[in-house]
C-alpha cells in the first residue's frame, strides 16, 4: 500500500511537470509577435542601428514590414513605419499607448516625469496640459505675443542688413537659435536673458540639452554594459545640464516671486499665482513650475530653429521655389517694410513650403517613444505590456506609396490645393505627432517660423560660399540623433533685394 502511494505521488508529480511544460509550450506557440530581425545575445538589435536611427529603422522595415519588433538589450521595441499602423496606435488604441518610457536621463531632468512631455498619462498630466494651453498656447495668447516677435525679428533683420552692406557672411543657424530663444524667453520667462552679463549661454545649453536627451542610454537597456555610459560621461553630462538649467530657472522663478506684488501677467507669474493660491486639485510646487517652463522653452526653441534652418536650406537648393515664394509674399505684402502676421496668413505658397519642409525634415525624425500599458493585439500580432513604441515619422512621410515616386524631392506644390495638415488628423503626415500626446504648441512655433521666413525671403537674396568643388548649394548632412538638425552651420551671404519704385 505504501509503495502504491509512493508510485502514485511520483506519477502525479511527473504528470504535473509534463503538463506544465506542455501547457507552456502550447501557450508560447499561440503568441504571435511581429516580424523581427535576428539579434545577438545581450545586445539584441543594437548592432543594426546607425548614428541616424530613423534611416536604420526604415531600411529594416523594408525587409521586415511596417510593424517590426526589435530588442534593445532586454527591452522589446516596436517600430512603426506606416500610416495605417500609426492610426491604430495614436487613434484606435491611443489610451493604451499614451505613456512614455522614462530613461535615467529623463528621470533625472524631469524629476521622475513631472513635466508635460514625459508625465504618465493620467490626471496630473491632463491638469498641467490644461494649464499650458489655457495660459500660453491658445490662439488668443499666441496673438498676444505678436509685438515681442516683431521686435526680435527686426533686430535680426538689422544684423543681416549690416552684413549685407559689408558683404559679410552670416551664420543663419546661430541667428535662428538666437531668435527663437529670445522670443521664447519673452514668452515663457517674461523677458530676454541672453544679454545678461554673467548669465548662462542659453543658446548653447538648449542644443546641449537636446543632444543629451537624444543620446541612447545603454545602461537602461543593457545594465551589464553601463560602463559605456560612464566612459562617454553621459551621467555627468545629464547632471551638468540638469543642474545648470535648474539653477537658471530657479533664478527666473525667484525673480518673479519676489516681484509678485507687481501683478504682471506673464506665464511664470500666472503659474506662481496658481501655486500660491492652491488653485489646482493636485500637488503643484515650484519644482513642477520650473519643469513646465523648461518644456515650453526647449520645445519652442530647438525644434523651431531647426525648422527655419531646413526651410532656408531647401529654398537655397531650389532657387525656383525661392523665387516663387518671394513672388507670393510680395503679392500679399505690397509695401517694403515689415511683413506682418495678418499678411502671412494669406500666403498659400509660404504655407506649402513649410509643410514640405516638415514632411522631409520633421522636428523629430522619430516621435518621442510611447509605451504599451496593457497586452494588446495589433494587426494580428501580440504586443506585450511594457513594450516601447517608436513611430518613424521620417519614414512615413517619405513613403512612395503615399507621396509618389518623387517622395524624396522637395516640391511644395504637392501641398497646394490639398487637405494635408499637421494637426494630427492625417496619419500620413505626423511632424508633431497625434492623439493625446499631440504637441500642444504647434501654433506658437509656426507663427514665428511663418513671419520670420516671410521677412527674410522678401528682404534678402541668399547664397552660400562656393565650396572647393564648385558646389554653390547648402548640403543636407544631418547631425546624429533623433532631432536630425543640420550637421554643419548654415553659413550664407545675404544681399538686400532692391524693389522697383
Amino acid at each position: 500500500m505504501e509503495m502504491f502511494l509512493v508510485y502514485l505521488c511520483l506519477t502525479t508529480l511527473l504528470a504535473h511537470l509534463f503538463l506544465k511544460q506542455l501547457f507552456k509550450r502550447t501557450t508560447t506557440t499561440k503568441i504571435n509577435p511581429p516580424p523581427s530581425p535576428w539579434r545577438l545575445p545581450i545586445i539584441g538589435n543594437f548592432h543594426q542601428l546607425s548614428l541616424s536611427p530613423h534611416r536604420s529603422f526604415r531600411s529594416l522595415s523594408l525587409r521586415y514590414g511596417p510593424l517590426m519588433l526589435l530588442h534593445f538589450g532586454r527591452v522589446p521595441v516596436l517600430v512603426v513605419s506606416s500610416a495605417e499602423v500609426a492610426h491604430d496606435i495614436m487613434k484606435t488604441h491611443d489610451r493604451l499607448f499614451a505613456n512614455r518610457p522614462i530613461t535615467k536621463a529623463v528621470d533625472k531632468v524631469t524629476n521622475g516625469g513631472r513635466d508635460l512631455v514625459f508625465a504618465p498619462y493620467g490626471e496630473y498630466w491632463r491638469n498641467i496640459k490644461s494649464l499650458c494651453i489655457v495660459h500660453l498656447l491658445t490662439n488668443k495668447m499666441v496673438r498676444s505675443f505678436q509685438k515681442g516677435r516683431e521686435e526680435e525679428i527686426n533686430l535680426m533683420m538689422e544684423y543681416v542688413e549690416k552684413a549685407s552692406s559689408s558683404s559679410s557672411t552670416v551664420n543663419l543657424s546661430q541667428l535662428f537659435i538666437t531668435l527663437t530663444s529670445d522670443v521664447m524667453s519673452k514668452v515663457a520667462l517674461g523677458r530676454k536673458y541672453s544679454s545678461d552679463q554673467g548669465t548662462i549661454d542659453i543658446k548653447r545649453l538648449v542644443r546641449t540639452f537636446a543632444r543629451v536627451l537624444g543620446t541612447f542610454p545603454v545602461a537602461d537597456y543593457i545594465p551589464s554594459l553601463a560602463w559605456i555610459d560612464w566612459i562617454r560621461r553621459l551621467d555627468g553630462k545629464v547632471e551638468e545640464v540638469s543642474k545648470t538649467f535648474d539653477d537658471f530657472l530657479e533664478k527666473v522663478v525667484q525673480e518673479h516671486d519676489v516681484d509678485a506684488e507687481k501683478r504682471r501677467s506673464g506665464f511664470v507669474d500666472t503659474l506662481l499665482s496658481i501655486q500660491r493660491e492652491k488653485m489646482t486639485p493636485f500637488a503643484f510646487d515650484k519644482s513642477d513650475i520650473k519643469l513646465i517652463i523648461l518644456d515650453m522653452f526647449i520645445g519652442g526653441t530647438a525644434t523651431t530653429s531647426s525648422l527655419l534652418e531646413w526651410t532656408m536650406t531647401e529654398l537655397m537648393r531650389h532657387p525656383e521655389c525661392m523665387k516663387k515664394l518671394r513672388d507670393d509674399i510680395c503679392s500679399v505684402s505690397t509695401h517694403n517694410s515689415y511683413v506682418n502676421e495678418e499678411d502671412v496668413e494669406k500666403m498659400n505658397y509660404l504655407n506649402a513650403v513649410i509643410k514640405e519642409t516638415l514632411r522631409l525634415h520633421p522636428p523629430l525624425s522619430v516621435l518621442i517613444p510611447r509605451q504599451v500599458s496593457e497586452d494588446i493585439k495589433l494587426k494580428g500580432y501580440d504586443i506585450s505590456a511594457g513594450t516601447q513604441v517608436i513611430i518613424n515619422a521620417w519614414a512615413i512621410q517619405r513613403d512612395n506609396a503615399t507621396w509618389g515616386p518623387d517622395a524624396e524631392e522637395f516640391k511644395p506644390e504637392r501641398h497646394l490645393n490639398s487637405s494635408w495638415d499637421f494637426q494630427g488628423q492625417d496619419f500620413k503626415f505626423l511632424p508633431f505627432g497625434s492623439g493625446r500626446r499631440l504637441c500642444p504648441g504647434i501654433r506658437l512655433a509656426l507663427v514665428l517660423v511663418e513671419v520670420t521666413l516671410a521677412n527674410i525671403v522678401k528682404r534678402f537674396d541668399w547664397r552660400v560660399p562656393v565650396g572647393p568643388h564648385g558646389i554653390d548649394k547648402p548640403d543636407l548632412a544631418e547631425a546624429a540623433g533623433i532631432e536630425a538638425c543640420r550637421k554643419f552651420p548654415l553659413i550664407v551671404f545675404p544681399s538686400s533685394v532692391v524693389f522697383p519704385i
